[in-house]
């Protein structure tokens, strides 16, 4: 008697439970959902857990990179500047100015300012030839308008006309951490003769206040002297730290040699000795790191539509005009390759800052401009353009790897990937999940 009115209550339980729940049509509509994906979510669910270790089990293992560190001096305390590098004699010379106001010939109703201006293809070809001339090197104001947008105050333009050699990064839209120079691996010379600028907008300054990193009196937060711009020229967040990026001879107007970093590494070495090790040594005027596994254009443009970085239309637009331009894939074997790779790293470039270094930075920031801000599509295209309409004017540019430079993963592609794949499996378990419930 007594189990029979347990079970009794249980189902008078049940029962009100079911009235309670499917008086409601969403309920209902929930129940007859479930009922009717059961046997597909199940099925659906096995297939994608499936699927994603033969995906997981598909990647490429991330190359293991020996160990290995670069000849540089033993000290920067004694170094001295070449004679080829004093005034850059040796350089190809020309004198370039830049545009600093596009003019309005279609209504200031319909006009739009640009930070890179409204280049048009005919001046886009001539900014290529390495002779005395004005082209768009961004700044670009119009009329009408009181900025050209990245604005700084007087104060930090001050101090950067005072850089003679400057080591310089960004972190915009909190997109990444603070890492500090390894302090104890730069010489006294370069604490004393270089510039650390990290430029930063508001919202990144926000950041670095909340984890504890703030500026001091001297607007310091370690070695790094913060720089804060404000009204961002570019909606697309990713393309203002290009600002920052080639355009360091405009920021840094009396700066001989610059050195980027970008924000995701941290410095282990000696500006100094770098200088020396990648330009004076080499007799280069431009230095930047290789791409530690993809060479080809094509390769890189592939992998970023894989990564969704890119859409389709525009890197169809892009590598079409500059197929028809000239640039062809990437052959390891040629041994008439103007370049060891046609797809840099980027997150290390070191110039001296002669008139084609400064050429070539405005070009490629031309190029970025104009198309996506994935900067490795654009490089070799700059470069070979560059070279083939100036036949009789030299631009020593020369890659290398990024080796013990930094402390930084060398495979963060392919991690990056690794969890793309990881990401897009579990997203669709996720959805199987609200499925089955």
């Amino acid at each position: 008697m007594s189990g029979y009115f347990r079970v009794a209550c249980r189902g008078r339980r049940f029962r009100r439970f079911i009235k309670l729940k499917f008086s409601q049509p969403v309920f209902v509509l929930a129940a007859l959902v479930l009922i009717y994906f059961a046997p597909f979510g199940f099925k659906a669910f096995f297939h994608v857990t499936q699927e994603a270790q033969q995906e997981s089990s598909n990647v490429v293992k991330p190359p293991e990179y020996p160990s290995c560190k670069i000849d540089f001096l033993e000290s920067a305390n004694d170094l001295v500047e070449p004679k080829d590098f004093t005034d850059f004699r040796n350089f190809t010379q020309f004198s370039l100015e830049y545009i600093e106001k596009n003019d309005v010939s279609f209504g200031t109703n319909m006009y739009k300012p640009r930070f890179g201006g409204h280049q048009t293809l005919q001046e886009r070809e001539k900014s290529f030839y390495a002779k005395n001339h004005t082209l768009h090197c961004g700044f670009v104001n119009a009329p009408g308008f009181s900025s050209t947008g990245f604005d700084l105050d007087e104060k930090d333009k001050t101090f950067m006309s005072t850089c003679k050699i400057v080591v310089y990064s960004a972190i915009f839209g909190s997109y990444d951490f603070l890492r500090k120079p390894a302090k104890n691996k730069i010489s006294d010379f370069s604490l004393k003769n270089i510039c650390f600028a990290l430029f930063v907008d508001e919202k990144s300054l926000s950041t670095l206040s909340s984890e504890g990193n703030n500026p001091d009196d001297r607007g310091y937060i370690d070695l790094w002297r913060i720089v804060v711009v404000r009204n961002l020229p570019f909606d697309y967040m990713p393309k203002n730290p290009k600002v920052v990026k080639y355009l360091g001879h405009r920021l840094f107007p009396s700066a001989r040699y610059s050195i980027w970093i970008d924000s995701k590494v941290r410095l282990e070495a000696d500006p100094m000795l770098m200088i020396e090790r990648f330009l004076w040594r080499t007799g280069s005027e431009y230095a930047i790191s290789n791409h530690y596994v993809r060479h080809c254009v094509w390769e890189e443009a592939a992998e970023n539509l894989f990564l969704k970085r890119v859409t389709a239309t525009v890197v169809d637009e892009q590598l079409k005009m500059y197929q028809s331009d000239g640039l062809i894939k990437f052959d390891p074997s040629n041994p008439n390759n103007l370049l060891p790779s046609y797809i840099p790293e980027s997150c290390l470039i070191i110039r001296a800052h002669t008139p084609m270094s400064n050429l070539y930075s405005c070009v490629w920031f031309n190029e970025v401009v104009r198309f996506t801000n994935r900067d490795q599509l654009s490089f070799a295209y700059a470069y070979v353009k560059l070279r083939r309409m100036n036949p009789n004017s030299s631009f020593y540019l020369s890659m290398f790897k990024v080796m013990d430079i930094f402390s930084v993963c060398d495979i963060s592609d392919v991690i990056t990937h690794c969890l793309v794949l990881f990401s897009a499996s579990r997203l669709q378990l996720v959805i199987i999940e609200l499925v089955l419930r």
